[in-house]
């Protein structure tokens, strides 16, 4: 299990047509196992691009990023993969749920191809459980609310008993009442499980929520401040 995540001078750039564009410039930052972190800023600050980092999708272009004291970007691909199945859980804002499959085979969908020391099928429904869908696990997405979607894509994000859950704007496409309670359900699941959450929003009423609150602009944290007591 990873306690903790250190960013030292992290930047990401992009260059087309001659160009460069600095999407992330000198990020420095600790993020500690159990936190529950929302990351805020207008679109284009590099919220998401920082998120991305963070869950090992895509590399910098400087700096470190080290999980305890592996730097695990320098290994190989199968090698990162292994540690984000292991380390990390995803939510985004796109429930990204294959319709053709029920809610229990989407939950199961990460472990398919994974071994792993529980049994995968009652590992599944368990979480399913947990989020409060034991009476839609055979429904299809279609059958779903948006609000049971989502739960449905956090149930699948944290069946692999992750250390850390990685939510990039996953109450987005919700209204208002449905995306509080998808937010407190990540509260309680950081309570309950203990993992660490790091919460990408436009949402200043729900960042106002989180423990710690970074504030990003133009690809620069502008602020990095304690919220609230859980």
């Amino acid at each position: 299990m990873i306690n903790t995540i250190t960013c030292t001078a992290l930047e990401k750039s992009f260059e087309g047509d001659g160009t460069k564009t600095v999407a992330l410039e000198n990020a420095n930052l600790i993020f500690e196992k159990g936190e529950f972190t929302a990351i805020i800023g207008p679109s284009g600050s590099g919220k998401s691009t920082l998120l991305s980092l963070l869950g090992t999708l895509d590399k910098p272009s400087k700096g470190t990023i080290t999980y305890d004291d592996m730097e695990i970007l320098n290994k190989r691909k199968n090698q990162i993969a292994d540690f984000r199945f292991q380390e990390i859980g995803f939510i985004f804002q796109q429930f990204h749920l294959l319709p053709t499959l029920t809610a229990l085979e989407n939950v199961l969908t990460p472990l398919f191809s994974r071994k792993v020391p529980y049994n995968k099928l009652e590992q599944a429904k368990e979480v399913l459980e947990q989020v409060g869908l034991q009476d839609k696990m055979n429904s299809l997405p279609s059958q779903l609310s948006g609000g049971q979607q989502q739960r449905v894509a956090i149930a699948r994000a944290i069946v692999h008993k992750p250390s850390w859950l990685l939510a990039d704007e996953p109450t987005g496409n919700l209204d208002t009442e449905t995306g509080e309670r998808i937010y407190d359900l990540l509260k309680e699941l950081n309570k309950q499980e203990g993992c660490g959450v790091l919460f990408v929003t436009h949402d200043p009423t729900l960042a106002a929520k989180a423990s710690r609150i970074i504030t990003m602009q133009d690809g620069v944290i502008r602020s990095d401040e304690v919220g609230v007591t859980l």
